[in-house]
């Protein structure tokens, strides 16, 4: 795949088009062949050229390279300083304890937040659709920090001489290509460390445009894996969300290649949905994936071992033929479903409850815990189990048979998500949780 679209590079050996982002709120110019100059000349760009990857009309992903931005000047430091107001969306549990999803506004002018909020509401609705989203909502908060933009709209919109001063500096045309939204990274990231615990970043574009990218391959201070940009009004932008999510929440890799890669000579890959070898050796082998081979797959087909992927054409395989990690629009496949599941209960916990661990309650005092269906709860008294108390999500430690002797106890829940999903016993350690509270008089 990806041999016949002309004109993209994919090698940093291949002499390119780049586009400088602005120090400034607007997006710098976009030199390419299809026109579209500056009105004024943009300060150059430092640091490492950062890796993004953007999608086309039809669905299939690419990768290619911008230089990274410039420094914060100390006005724009300032101005950042004294905007950026959080606000929750969906809240499931405290912070710490859940997938944090934080999404950021661009092109959305002061009396536009509410619009952002409305926007932000209706793409995580899209993206929560998906599977395993879908089966896995309670596990997100999701939270919207408001960037206030001089101008409404973003760059490149609708055509590529249009230039918008934003917060963020969003612009399609990025790098001469229509659908790539880029964005100032040293700006997310000022914006994003106003949230409490930020576990994924979501710039959404003030547009109707369909368009995105993905910036995984950046080290965030705050903590988040990397950052996927969409249009806040165009349905087909939140399977760009659901993609590079894939990435950052789930670390697999990308399962569509480029013919001029060749083939691949280097060592097994980590990604969890990539390997050299084939169906058979990961059967013999008991690697990777091969708890799911011969199942059939949400995805369409079979699992098994398909060459391709990782962006090698030959050398490496891919578990199913066409998953969304190839192909927008598609589903995870199993090892997918599962890997993200995983990913899910790294950042979210099993169970939860507003009683603080470790604090002490009384005997009679009610204590209430929330945890996902399909999640098992068993109590404990001291580490023993009270075997009459099954799945209860609020008890006492009375019901539970802690005894009026005036000592102190511990009771404590442990809970397991036992959803088929997820088969790899190493991943299935993730889905397991407990919780512990002291009992006084």
């Amino acid at each position: 795949m990806a041999s016949d679209i002309p004109g993209i590079s994919v090698s940093n050996r291949r002499k390119r088009l780049r586009v400088a982002l602005a120090a400034g709120a607007t997006l710098a110019a976009t030199l390419s062949a299809t026109g579209g100059a500056a009105a004024h000349p943009e300060p150059a760009a430092t640091g490492s050229p950062q890796q993004v990857e953007y999608f086309g009309k039809d669905g299939h992903p690419r990768h290619t390279e911008v230089p990274a931005p410039a420094p914060l000047s100390g006005a724009e430091r300032s101005e950042i300083a004294g905007d950026g107001d959080v606000v929750p969306i969906v809240q499931n549990g405290p912070v710490g304890t859940k997938a944090d999803v934080v999404f950021i506004g661009d092109g959305y002018t002061a009396a536009q937040q509410e619009d952002f909020h409305a926007d932000v509401r209706t793409k995580w609705a899209e993206v929560s659709k998906v599977e395993p989203y879908a089966s896995y909502k309670n596990l997100f908060n999701v939270w919207a920090v408001d960037a206030h933009s001089r101008q409404s709209g973003v760059s490149g919109d609708p055509s590529s001489d249009v230039r918008k001063d934003t917060a963020l500096g969003s612009g399609f045309y990025c790098d001469g290509i229509e659908r790539l939204l880029c964005i100032d990274t040293n700006k997310v990231e000022s914006y994003a460390r106003k949230a409490a615990d930020p576990d994924v970043v979501i710039v959404l574009a003030n547009s109707t445009k369909y368009g995105g990218a993905g910036y995984n391959d950046i080290t965030s201070p705050s903590g988040y894996d990397g950052i996927a940009t969409g249009s806040s009004d165009n349905a087909k932008s939140s399977q760009v969300v659901v993609h590079e999510l894939g990435h950052s929440l789930g670390k697999l890799a990308d399962e569509y290649w480029y013919d001029e890669y060749g083939t691949y000579t280097g060592a097994e890959p980590a990604w969890l949905n990539s390997s050299k070898l084939t169906a058979a050796q990961l059967t013999a082998q008991k690697k990777k994936w091969y708890r799911w081979i011969g199942q059939a797959s949400p995805d369409g087909g079979t699992v098994g071992a398909y060459e391709g992927g990782n962006y090698y054409p030959r050398g490496l395989y891919r578990p199913t033929d066409n998953s969304i990690m190839r192909t927008l629009g598609q589903e995870f496949n199993l090892p997918g479903r599962e890997a993200m599941i995983a990913g899910f209960h790294r950042h979210g916990s099993v169970v939860t409850s507003t009683t603080p661990t470790g604090s002490e309650v009384r005997r009679k005092q009610r204590v209430a815990v929330e945890a996902g269906d399909g999640v098992r709860l068993r109590w404990y008294v001291d580490g023993r189990r009270a075997k009459e108390v099954k799945d209860a999500r609020s008890v006492t430690p009375r019901s539970l048979g802690v005894p009026a002797d005036g000592r102190p106890h511990t009771i404590s829940v442990r809970a397991k998500d036992t959803t088929k999903a997820v088969r790899d016993p190493a991943l299935r350690k993730l889905l397991t949780g407990e919780l512990t509270w002291k009992v006084t008089r």
